[in-house]
């Protein structure tokens, strides 16, 4: 099976329909979280997504359009961006965020938009934080979003530590190795200091994976927050990758 790993769209339908047309052929989508939280178009990302043969999981932004999170923890921005995605959702895209799981093993990966350890939340950044999170999960891989940047944390288990991978595009990784934690980075919000849409594609057979980046046109996405009334910064980011 051949499946596109998508993480973080964040209401950037621009973004997402570039990720669609620029991906190779997939059996099926596998999206770790915040299809909505910053972004002009949450319905439609939801709506679009639908369109395919996908497992999505609940992130911490989509928690807090739904209510499910207390909207004093995020940053003023991101508060008011909620705000109005709250206003926005439809009947049918708020029972479609409900249904999403937090977590989820599938075809022997684990998946968790934030961390094995807490799946809507924690920020695996670090190689402490990864190491901590290895017991949390039985599979030899787990993949994660949340942290917008596309990394794979790999267990050295003589050693009880990790390793940090930064990927070098567009070179391959076989994941038969070791165990490993994998981001695959943000669709819609990368914050690794490219403003291009980060994607992967994991062939589960050969067990390959593949990060890929594509651009987009950054200034649709950022009119329409502008229509929208989303907060500056959000809109300004996003050309900067950050």
């Amino acid at each position: 099976m051949h499946y596109l790993i998508i993480s973080d769209i964040h209401a950037n339908l621009v973004a997402l329909e570039t990720v669609l047309a620029d991906a190779p052929d997939f059996d099926e989508i596998w999206c770790l979280g915040d299809l909505v939280g910053y972004g002009p178009n949450p319905n439609e990302c939801i709506e679009r997504i639908q369109d395919f043969r996908h497992i999505s999981l609940a992130g911490n932004h989509d928690w807090a359009a739904l209510g499910k999170l207390d909207l004093r923890n995020f940053n003023t921005d991101a508060r008011n961006a909620n705000l109005w995605t709250q206003s926005e959702l439809t009947p049918s895209a708020r029972e479609y965020l409900d249904g999403l799981p937090t977590s989820i093993e599938q075809d022997g990966f684990y998946m968790a938009h934030a961390s094995p350890k807490e799946p809507v939340w924690e920020y695996v950044l670090d190689t402490n934080v990864a190491y901590t999170n290895f017991a949390y999960f039985s599979t030899p891989i787990c993949l994660v979003g949340h942290t917008h940047v596309p990394v794979i944390f790999t267990l050295d288990e003589q050693r009880q530590r990790c390793h940090t991978m930064i990927p070098s595009l567009p070179d391959p990784v076989s994941l038969d190795q070791q165990r490993m934690i994998i981001n695959p980075g943000s669709v819609g919000q990368p914050r690794d200091g490219d403003p291009r849409a980060s994607y992967a594609i994991l062939d589960s057979e050969s067990m390959i994976w593949e990060f890929l980046r594509v651009a987009y046109p950054v200034e649709i996405t950022q009119e329409r927050m502008r229509a929208r009334g989303l907060p500056r910064r959000l809109i300004e980011r996003l050309e900067m990758g950050r």
